[in-house]
């Protein structure tokens, strides 16, 4: 495998996990648009621990994700009184500020970035891609899955039945942080460098919009719109300057005509089907 396939790659697995972060808030019918600060705090701090403290990348990885998980079930408290657009706006000033602290906090390099971090080969961070679809993937088969969708759906009536919806959407925040952080963390060590650019507000939207593009109702949807968020530009070179309006138009009739994304439960019993009547 070349170099630069690898790379491309190693790309669509960690916006896949970035995805799959979002995926979990909309679940309970939330939406973050802060998700690349939880990226952040995992990136710098997986770096911090293994290039200063010298602990393995994958015990720094854990490390990371339980501290952002925890920080995101922090910030799920005060969230909970904010719904819709606001509680997207909340969550986009969550991200800014985090971008800011480590643009201002000088030991992580301040502006000029962190590095030193040993590089991870495609097939590690695709580990830990498989490894989190499955968690998710078991997850959406479980009695918790269930009561989050509930509380996307109605969360009066889901109250009145007696689910606690407080802790369902706190806990949906610390998944959502946590596994935006172990993508940080693999972004930093496969690109060997970071700065507080690479987790701005566009970080964020591509993390909404692969799983919007892939599928907002099943997992696997999450990898799907990260494979084409990353793939498809590149086959669009011959375009040159007009590969960005052609990569637009494609993602608008895309929407177009599956409105609720590529991949769902529906399309997938339908090939299900098909293959059981062959």
């Amino acid at each position: 495998m070349s170099t630069y396939t690898a790379s491309l790659l190693a790309d669509v697995g960690i916006l896949t996990l970035g995805a799959l972060s979002v995926y979990v808030i909309l679940a309970t019918g939330q939406l973050s648009l802060g998700n690349a600060g939880f990226m952040a705090i995992g990136a710098y701090l997986a770096s911090y621990l293994t290039v200063v403290a010298g602990v393995p990348l994958t015990s720094a990885l854990v490390i990371a994700a339980l501290c952002s998980g925890i920080i995101g079930v922090m910030i799920g408290f005060p969230a909970l009184r904010l719904k819709g657009i606001f509680l997207a706006m909340a969550t986009l000033g969550f991200g800014e500020m985090i971008r800011s602290l480590f643009l201002n906090l000088e030991i992580t390099g301040g502006a000029g970035g962190f590095h030193g971090m040993a590089h991870v080969s495609v097939t590690y961070v695709w580990i830990w891609v498989g490894l989190i679809l499955v968690l998710v993937w078991l997850m959406e088969s479980s009695r918790a899955w269930l009561e989050m969708r509930a509380v996307a759906d109605d969360e009066t009536a889901a109250n009145l039945i007696g689910l606690n919806t407080t802790m369902t959407k706190i806990g949906a925040f610390g998944m959502s942080a946590a596994v935006a952080a172990v993508s940080g963390g693999l972004f930093a060590h496969h690109h060997v460098y970071i700065e507080p650019g690479n987790f701005g507000f566009e970080r964020s939207i591509d993390f909404v919009l692969a799983v919007i593009l892939g599928g907002s109702t099943i997992g696997a949807g999450s990898l799907v719109g990260a494979a084409l968020l990353v793939l498809l530009p590149e086959q669009l070179r011959a375009l040159d300057d007009w590969r960005p309006a052609a990569f637009g138009a494609l993602l608008i009739i895309v929407l177009l005509i599956r409105r609720q994304g590529i991949l769902d439960r529906s399309l997938l019993r339908r090939f299900t089907f098909r293959k059981q009547a062959a």
